[in-house]
């Protein structure tokens, strides 16, 4: 009796407690030495992400950039820098095709200083469609005539086109174009109707808590304006800014700067400076795009 009573005896509470803490102490050790390398994982990954996030939104804004019509780029000063109340932005006509019109007879000649609303393609037909526009002739290094439709500007709208023996003739808003955008180039631009003028800004930018609090947003379909509109004008439809499209395309933004210089004629350099900040850690990334303003 006394043997089988000793078989069935089980573990005492000290031996309990003597394996709880021996257990506990292995679980310890073993969380110090995983603690470095889990922690560095997820740091890795959060600055991965970060850089994600602000190289994908530049590549977006380079790719436009670069197609802009020449001499489109309008800032509002030659450089501003991004804050919680003053957005910093940059805006542009972003083209869809471009080509070069007949200047010599025989054919559709356009004319400058009178009245004309045709032109003939020289070349291959071009890529254009009903509510596009067009800008003939972008010199002037300030950056408002391309949004002009008046008398004293070059953006016209595109109503028409004929195909006839492989010459594509332009029809378009009847106006007399100003002299001074004849050029030898002969060269026009095709703004889709759909993106219209495009504005990038930097909104509410800062730091709360170790994240950025800032905002990268394009704004596209909000018109042409003479003037350069405010991010916070075309988010309200602020008139003449009637209705619009957004789209964020980075966030958790801390700094942000944009400065634009045209060392010639020819050539402008937009200069893009984000970072963007998560988890007191931050990502800084710096483009240089270069806008070619020749036209």
């Amino acid at each position: 009796m006394r043997s089988l009573q000793k078989q069935q005896a089980g573990f005492t509470l000290v031996e309990m407690i003597v394996v709880m803490v021996i257990t506990g102490i292995i679980g310890g050790m073993v969380a110090i030495f995983i603690r470095a390398p889990v922690q560095g994982y997820v740091d890795s990954a959060r600055r991965a992400e970060l850089t994600d996030i602000a190289d994908t939104a530049l590549r977006r804004m380079a790719r436009d950039v670069r197609s802009a019509v020449p001499n489109s780029v309008r800032l509002p000063g030659a450089s501003c820098v991004a804050a919680a109340a003053t957005p910093c932005y940059v805006e542009f006509l972003p083209t869809r095709d471009g080509g070069r019109y007949r200047a010599n007879s025989p054919g559709n000649v356009l004319t400058f200083g009178t009245l004309d609303g045709s032109f003939d393609i020289v070349g291959t037909p071009i890529n254009i469609g009903k509510g596009d526009f067009i800008v003939v002739g972008s010199t002037q290094s300030d950056g408002n005539p391309p949004y002009d439709m008046s008398i004293t500007g070059i953006l016209r709208s595109y109503s028409n086109q004929t195909l006839v023996g492989g010459v594509q003739t332009v029809i378009f808003t009847s106006t007399a174009l100003p002299t001074w955008a004849e050029l030898p180039s002969q060269r026009f631009d095709v703004v889709d109707g759909a993106q219209q003028a495009v504005t990038y800004a930097c909104l509410n930018v800062g730091i709360n808590g170790g994240v950025g609090t800032g905002t990268l947003t394009r704004y596209w379909s909000y018109g042409f304006q003479a003037a350069q509109q405010t991010p916070a004008g075309i988010a309200a439809n602020t008139p003449p800014v009637v209705t619009h499209a957004a789209a964020i395309l980075a966030d958790k933004v801390s700094v942000c700067q944009i400065e634009y210089d045209v060392p010639s004629q020819r050539f402008g350099l937009l200069a893009v400076r984000l970072t963007l900040t998560s988890g007191g850690e931050n990502v800084s990334l710096y483009n240089e795009i270069h806008v070619n303003n020749a036209p």
